[in-house]
C-alpha cells in the first residue's frame, strides 16, 4: 500500500526546473445588460480584473503548490506584463533567477473577458517566432547555470509553441540532463513534436499524438494506444508514454506494461490548465517514486480536480492528498 503521507511530505525535498513558454493570464470580469449601438456586440461593464500565472508558469505554480522548489526558465518581453508576471511568480515562492527578457519580444498575455461565468472574448498579445541564435545562446547559458548550481531532480519542458523551446534548445537541454541523470518530462506541441528524443516522460494529449503520427483510427482503446506507444518509441526512444484522454482519463505505457486509467466523476467547470497540472504532478510523483502506475493514477486525479475550478488554477495539495487516499489507497 502506498504511504501517501510520506509521498506528499517528500515533495518538499524535490527541485523542479520548468523550461518553456510562460504567459500572463488576465481575467476581466463584468456585467452585460445591453448591446452596443455601434455594432451588434454585447457591452461588458468591467467590474474586476485579475492576473494569473499561465503557460509553463502554471506548471511551476503546480509544482510549488505541492511543496517542491520550482524554478522557471523562460524568455519574456522587456515590458510591464513581464514585471507583473515576475511579481506573481515571486509572490508564490517560484524562483525567477534564471528568466531573461528579450528586447525583440513581448510577454504573452491572454486576456479573457468574462460575464456570468461565460467567456465572451479572448485577446492574445504575443510573439511566436523562435528565439534567434543570440537569444538561444544566452538562454542556454541560463539553463546550464541552473543545472550546475541547483542540481534539480526533474526538468519539465513545457511547450506552447511561443518560440522559447527551439529544436536546438530542446536537444541540448535533454543531452545535459541525460549526462547528469536528471529526469526529463515533456508536454509537447506539434511544431517540435519529434525533437524530444530520449526523454523519460512524454505527455501529449490524444489529439496531438494522433495528428503528429497521422493516425486516422477512431477511438482510444488500449490496443490503439499500445500501437501509438510503439510508434512513438520507434521515433523518440523515450521511456514512458503518458497520454491524456480528456474525459476518458489517461493512458500510460512503459516497456510492455500499459493501461488506461479511467477518469473519476467530476463537476467540470473549466478544462484550461488541466494539462499543466497533470505534467507537474506526474513529474514529481515519478521523481519521488519511479512508480509509473502511481504517477499516472495521481496525475489523473489531479487533472480532474482542477477542472472543477474556473480558469487556470493550481492543484490544492491537501485536497489531492485526501482524494488519493480515498481513490488509490
Amino acid at each position: 500500500m502506498v504511504d501517501f503521507k510520506k509521498l506528499f511530505a517528500g515533495f518538499s525535498s524535490l527541485k523542479a526546473g520548468i523550461v518553456g513558454d510562460v504567459m500572463l493570464d488576465t481575467y476581466m470580469w463584468g456585467k452585460v445588460d445591453r448591446i452596443s449601438p455601434e455594432a451588434p456586440v454585447p457591452v461588458v461593464a468591467l467590474q474586476h480584473k485579475e492576473y494569473r500565472i499561465g503557460g509553463a508558469g502554471n506548471v511551476a505554480l503546480n509544482c510549488r503548490s505541492l511543496g517542491a522548489k520550482a524554478t522557471v526558465l523562460s524568455v519574456t518581453g522587456d515590458d510591464a506584463d513581464a514585471v507583473i508576471l515576475k511579481d506573481l511568480f515571486e509572490s508564490k515562492g517560484i524562483d525567477t533567477s534564471y528568466m531573461m527578457a528579450g528586447s525583440g519580444r513581448i510577454t504573452t498575455n491572454k486576456m479573457r473577458i468574462i460575464s456570468r461565468s461565460q467567456q465572451m472574448m479572448r485577446l492574445d498579445a504575443e510573439v511566436t517566432r523562435d528565439l534567434d541564435a543570440a537569444e538561444e545562446t544566452l538562454f542556454l547559458q541560463k539553463v546550464a547555470s541552473y543545472l550546475q548550481q541547483e542540481k534539480p531532480d526533474v526538468i519539465i519542458l513545457e511547450d506552447y509553441n511561443k518560440g522559447v523551446l527551439t529544436e536546438k534548445i530542446i536537444r541540448q537541454v535533454i543531452s545535459w540532463c541525460r549526462e547528469k541523470g536528471i529526469i526529463v518530462a515533456v508536454d509537447p506541441k506539434r511544431r517540435n513534436f519529434f525533437a524530444y528524443t530520449g526523454v523519460d516522460i512524454f505527455k501529449p494529449n490524444l489529439k496531438e499524438v494522433k495528428e503528429a503520427l497521422n493516425y486516422t483510427a477512431e477511438g482510444a482503446d488500449e490496443k490503439t494506444l499500445h500501437a501509438i506507444h510503439t510508434e512513438l518509441s520507434r521515433l523518440l526512444h523515450h521511456t514512458i508514454s503518458f497520454i491524456t484522454l480528456s474525459e476518458k482519463g489517461v493512458f500510460y505505457q512503459q516497456g510492455n506494461e500499459g493501461h488506461i486509467i479511467p477518469s473519476h466523476i467530476r463537476n467540470i467547470a473549466d478544462v484550461s490548465g488541466a494539462g499543466d497540472t497533470v505534467i507537474a504532478v506526474a513529474s514529481l510523483v515519478y521523481a519521488a517514486t519511479r512508480d509509473v502506475h502511481l504517477m499516472a493514477g495521481t496525475a489523473n486525479i489531479a487533472g480532474g480536480l482542477v477542472c472543477e475550478e474556473v480558469g487556470t488554477a493550481a492543484i490544492d495539495k491537501e485536497k489531492l492528498f485526501y482524494e488519493c487516499e480515498s481513490l488509490l489507497g
